[in-house]
């Protein structure tokens, strides 16, 4: 797993690669993870499992640089290497070669899985992974548009990394028609000049741990109905729809109060409408969330409302449904693809189709036609990583058993970018590949400290059921 977004930030992607990775594990696979994260870099993050007398770990001090991960099921190990590197920067393409190619090696990998499009580092590991047989997978978490200037930039980036990339997975329908369009996965037909779309690309939605997100034990008082909002406070997430949203539900229902949890540059239009309109009394801000803390707060509501003005998959609709909270959201993006329609209302992305979808809920919750055991149950045979990493290792296996390019034939796969992009990439790619060269005449694979593995999936299997909670 090959990102710059991993722990201990917190967000979906994160939350994603944490979990895919430690459902394959046990599933019998190898994980490693290769992460940037923001202000203090980590450059790689390794998890395996950890059996007890492994001869791996009692290694020299050099693979014993870390942190651990204290991870009940199943057990990891962190092995980092940091120096200051910010996420937001663009790739580089070719300083991260000499690291990459000698862990490559010396863990045996053999297929990388990049997430997300903005992750510099996972553009580069894919750029990288040919040069070294190394099969290549990418999913995309997010949507972005076709006009502003950032993302023309980040769309052509994309394109040049999926162009020779073997597999991609999105997860949702809708991020798949935007990741195609953004990442040129097209392809002439056999019978005809016409356009098609990859077969290479898949979609595989995001999952949660349902027993985390369990709803009150006891029944959420009707007489007071609590709306919650918990979201990344910025103009992308649809703030202003709350802030011109709120006082008018607050003025038709006296009875209805907000919770607000989340940080951000709209926190101050917040507050500025909450003390124009004396609601501080009816709109409490709880600022930054821990995630450990997002159902306790979830539980206390009976509407979770979502603005979102453009959304890929919307995990926290998926924790919210799942707590018990009758869903409201802007219909974009892949949201409509999340919950049956009897859970959730959509509205447009407007003031008064807002307050009519928050009226419609106030409405269902107040006269009991919402059940939170009941949904907390739906959501639960709907969403688990068990499938996620079953389909995800049929990706795989269809990855592997694929035949791989030759460099003539990405290199012709590089020139379709265009007139203009198509040269300058190619020669990124000659130049990496010459570079390759040169480093494996300098520091020669027999000379590298490769890892010994001892690894028994029966004895893990045992482990891992030995450490699940038992019913007293």
């Amino acid at each position: 797993m090959i990102s710059d977004f991993f722990h201990p930030n917190v967000g979906g992607v994160e939350n994603h690669i944490f979990m895919l990775s430690a459902n394959l594990i046990r599933r019998g696979h190898k994980a490693r993870s290769f992460k940037l994260p923001s202000v203090f870099s980590t450059m790689s993050f390794i998890l395996r499992p950890k059996f007890a007398g492994d001869r791996n770990h009692t290694q020299s001090s050099s693979r014993q640089s870390g942190r651990s991960l204290a991870s009940a099921r199943p057990e990891g190990i962190l092995h980092t290497i940091s120096y200051h590197r910010s996420s937001a920067t663009l790739p580089n393409y070719f300083t991260f070669l000499p690291y990459f190619r000698v862990i490559i090696a010396r863990e045996h990998i053999h297929l990388i899985h990049a997430h997300a499009s903005l992750s510099s580092l996972g553009q580069e590991a894919i750029l990288h992974a040919h040069h070294l047989g190394v099969r290549t997978v990418f999913t995309d978490h997010s949507l972005f548009g076709f006009e502003d200037a950032a993302s023309i930039l980040t769309n052509k980036l994309l394109a040049a990394a999926l162009k020779n990339v073997d597999a991609v997975i999105c997860v949702s329908h809708t991020g798949r028609e935007n990741t195609v369009l953004r990442g040129q996965l097209f392809e002439k037909s056999e019978d005809s000049s016409a356009l098609v779309v990859r077969p290479n690309v898949y979609v595989i939605p995001n999952a949660l741990v349902a027993e985390q997100f369990t709803p009150a034990t006891e029944p959420v008082s009707s007489e007071t109905i609590y709306i919650v909002v918990l979201s990344r406070l910025a103009y992308r997430k649809g703030i202003d729809l709350l802030v011109a949203t709120a006082p008018r539900i607050c003025s038709a229902f006296p009875n209805v109060n907000f919770i607000v949890g989340g940080d951000g540059p709209k926190l101050n239009d917040l507050l500025q409408v909450r003390e124009r309109h004396l609601l501080q009394d009816r709109i409490e801000l709880l600022g930054p969330v821990r995630h450990r803390d997002v159902r306790d707060v979830l539980v206390r509501g009976s509407v979770f409302l979502n603005t979102s003005l453009t959304e890929s998959f919307g995990i926290a609709i998926l924790e919210a449904a799942c707590a018990g909270l009758y869903v409201v959201s802007t219909r974009v993006g892949g949201v409509p693809e999340i919950l049956p329609h009897d859970m959730i209302s959509f509205a447009k992305p407007e003031e008064d189709d807002l307050f009519r979808a928050l009226s419609e809920a106030i409405a269902i919750v107040s006269k009991g036609q919402h059940d939170p055991i009941e949904a907390h149950r739906r959501v639960k045979n709907f969403y688990n990583w068990g499938d996620v990493a079953e389909r995800t290792e049929i990706v795989y296996d269809a990855v592997i058993k694929s035949e791989q390019k030759d460099l003539w034939t990405r290199m012709q796969r590089t020139m379709e970018l265009g007139p203009f992009a198509g040269p300058i990439y190619t020669i990124i790619l000659v130049v990496d590949c010459l570079f390759f060269l040169f480093l494996e005449w300098l520091m020669p694979r027999n000379d590298l400290d490769f890892v010994q593995m001892h690894w028994e999936h029966d004895n893990f299997m045992q482990l891992v059921k030995d450490a699940e909670p038992r019913d007293d």
